[in-house]
């Protein structure tokens, strides 16, 4: 290395990952009890070292350029081996956690989730678990708002979604493959079969998650969404959907696995179609995940491995 250059140091690194979280450097020195000349000094003390913009800044605050997404993915890194080797050495207790994640609509999501916090041993923490639509989970993990995304792909979207992804600078890592599911209110009279066709379903309302502006078929959170219905109601969350399946015998179609826990009003009959569902995870091609969505990544295996479906990746 020159010696013209100087070298980054672990507190720009830590003010870095509060201005890119806080989305404003005026927060993130309120934050950390520093001025906020210090904070932009510091920022613009880190873009000339590293020799590139970070930062796109404006009247509202400060966003992250892409060299910027991907700086902040290796900070991450260096500094939770910092606090991991201080735990190990020094005998600091845990530091504040931190995690996002941005997901369709499953309750395995959620049920992994409540374990990954439980299991938690830091006083502090930080987490936020985003259930939302595709296009806004790939777009929360591209400019790492969250960390880790889980998204559904097949047949019929598996073009799409790779070639976003692709584009967005992400990667497809395949969790497992699930049989399709109808989820219904335990009082529906399907309730009680063993599986049903799609001719069950003519007459129930079909209930889908709405994908927004991008509200294509390749983007839909359920299989078979190019089929017609003559009764369809889109919904943003999934106590909605839940209340609707109850409240007008509603069907959705999803994976199959479903949180006695967490919905117990909820049953899944398996669906007779050829169709497959292939569950997966989604980051940054080339940024190593923290060791928290490691964690959370072993819950999720936990839970559905619980429902006795096979593993396509293995940590």
């Amino acid at each position: 290395m020159s010696r013209g250059l100087k070298n980054i140091t672990l507190l720009q690194l830590q003010y870095f990952i509060e201005v890119a979280s806080e989305g404003s450097i005026t927060a993130a020195a309120d934050l950390l009890y520093v001025s906020q000349p210090t904070m932009s000094a510091a920022m613009k003390d880190l873009e000339t070292r590293v020799d590139r913009a970070l930062l796109v800044r404006s009247a509202r605050g400060v966003t992250l350029t892409d060299d910027g997404v991907e700086f902040l993915g290796y900070a991450r890194q260096v500094v939770e081996q910092v606090e991991l080797l201080e735990q190990h050495y020094l005998g600091r207790p845990p530091s504040r956690r931190l995690l996002g994640v941005s997901a369709q609509h499953y309750s395995f999501v959620v049920d992994a989730f409540v374990r990954m916090v439980k299991a938690s041993d830091a006083a502090e923490y930080e987490f936020s678990l985003r259930e939302t639509r595709t296009w806004d989970i790939i777009e929360d993990v591209r400019t790492l708002r969250s960390e880790l995304g889980i998204l559904y792909r097949n047949d019929f979207n598996r073009k799409v979604i790779d070639k976003l992804l692709r584009d967005s600078g992400l990667a497809f890592h395949p969790l497992f493959l699930a049989s399709p599911h109808i989820f219904i209110s335990r009082t529906n009279p399907l309730a009680s079969r063993r599986r049903v066709t799609l001719d069950d379903l003519a007459a129930l309302p079909r209930l889908t998650f709405d994908q927004g502006a991008n509200n294509s078929f390749s983007f839909a959170e359920e299989i078979l969404s190019t089929l017609s219905s003559k009764q369809e109601i889109r919904v943003s969350d999934r106590a909605t959907i839940f209340n609707l399946m109850i409240g007008l015998d509603g069907y959705t179609i999803s994976t199959g696995i479903i949180s006695d826990d967490l919905d117990p009003a909820i049953v899944a009959i398996p669906l007779e179609v050829e169709e497959r569902i292939e569950i997966g995870w989604i980051d940054h091609s080339g940024i190593p995940l923290t060791e928290q969505a490691q964690r959370y990544l072993d819950e999720v295996r936990a839970v559905v491995g619980g429902f006795g479906i096979a593993l396509l990746d293995q940590p």
